[in-house]
């Protein structure tokens, strides 16, 4: 008989969000896989508990090894209890390899519903949550990170991401550049600790705010498009963003194609008016 593979949420700040059942689960499990162990003692120690079973670490570096032998675990019938280190396991941290795993394996798969930065920032932004997609992460390299935001701006359900405190600014000025410096969204920083903040308003204004610095965990709300939200931008200043993209190592056709995506254009209105300015200039 196959075992059960529980997936429980953990507090994303606030230890006393932690759902009553986590505590039961984290006694009772054969098998308790964390993403961090110290963190682990550190909530058993706030919760009161004590887990009877084996702890595990089960982390970025060693998932691949590791989702195989608690596979096997699970195939043997035991209780394998999988928490992160804040939030709903395989939502932007270790989980999916296990979870599909278990799947194929024919063990069960449950969870322990608990806090999650995504919906709570849903939530607390003001804009709205009918229907949203969560991005995650946006990859590290500008270049990349600038084609993920470029394939989402014409996406009308309102985005979320998570992204790293030293990466913030630039991802805002990016994101302003790409969706529109007049598009709201709100920036969540520390959700549900001391020193919690929402920040909200146009791309362009975050941008200007984060440029001094942010510390804490970061989720980024955005507004999706809406008709109207392209700018009436004159053909030298169309121009104008072109060739800064191009200095900053772009090539024209895919500057050409961020900047007409930028002001709600065609591509062809933006290349016409490059190519004029080429000609005009005798080059």
């Amino acid at each position: 008989m196959t075992g059960t593979l529980v997936l429980a949420g953990t507090p994303i700040g606030d230890v006393a969000d932690a759902p009553p059942r986590l505590a039961r689960e984290l006694e009772g499990a054969d098998i308790v896989a964390a993403e961090d162990t110290r963190r682990l003692r550190r909530l058993t120690q706030s919760l009161g508990v004590r887990p009877r079973g084996r702890v595990v670490s089960y982390f970025e570096g060693n998932e691949a090894a590791r989702t195989a032998e608690l596979a096997d675990a699970l195939e043997s019938g035991s209780r394998v209890l999988l928490v992160t280190d804040a939030g709903m396991p395989s939502v932007s941290d270790p989980g999916y390899r296990l979870v599909a795993a278990a799947v194929e394996r024919g063990a069960g798969v449950t969870a322990v519903p608990g806090p999650s930065a995504v919906l709570t920032a849903l939530a607390v932004s003001g804009l709205p949550v009918d229907r949203f997609c969560f991005e995650g992460f946006l990859p590290r390299k500008g270049g990349e990170r600038r084609a993920r935001l470029r394939e989402a701006a014409d996406e009308r359900r309102t985005l979320v991401y998570f992204e790293s405190p030293r990466r913030l600014a630039e991802t805002l000025r990016e994101m302003a550049e790409t969706f529109g410096g007049e598009r709201p969204a709100a920036v969540c920083r520390e959700l549900t600790k001391t020193y919690e903040e929402v920040r909200r308003g146009p791309l362009a204004d975050l941008a200007g705010w984060a440029a001094d610095g942010v510390r804490g965990e970061i989720t980024v709300v955005v507004r999706g498009a809406a008709d109207g939200d392209g700018e009436q931008v004159d053909r030298d200043e169309l121009v104008r963003r072109v060739a800064v993209r191009e200095e900053a190592g772009e090539r024209r056709k895919e500057a050409i194609a961020a900047v007409a995506q930028q002001a709600g254009l065609p591509k062809r209105e933006v290349f016409d008016a490059v190519v004029a300015a080429k000609n005009a200039g005798g080059g």
